[in-house]
This record gives C-alpha cells, structure tokens and sequence, in this order.
C-alpha cells in the first residue's frame, strides 16, 4: 500500500473517530454522579489505617 492510500485512511479513521457521538443515557449519568445512598460511606480511605497522620514540625529559627 502506498503512502497516500494509507494517509487516507488514517484520515478517514480519525474523522469517524472525531465525529462518532453515542447516544448518552442521561438517566444512568444522574444515578452515577449523585450522591451515596443512606449509611453507605462516600470515600473510605482502604489504606489509612497503614499510616500515621501527617504532623507539622515546626522548624527552628
């Protein structure tokens, strides 16, 4: 295959690549980005309980 023939290719896949729009299922977005149900945690930090809490240390003058 020559240059050209695989320049345009390479074109014709990145124009449906730019333009390619799914449909978008907004009622599964919403479920997604709301937020946790009752009693359950939004963020639990798994590897918190490894490590001490971070303390400042005042340096000296």
């Amino acid at each position: 295959m020559g240059r050209g023939r695989q320049k345009a290719k390479n074109t014709k896949v990145a124009r449906e690549l730019k333009y390619y729009s799914p449909a978008t299922d907004y009622s599964a977005l919403e479920a997604e980005l709301s937020h946790a149900p009752e009693g359950e945690p939004q963020y639990e930090d798994k590897w918190a309980d490894l490590y001490d809490d971070e303390e400042t240390e005042e340096e000296p003058a």
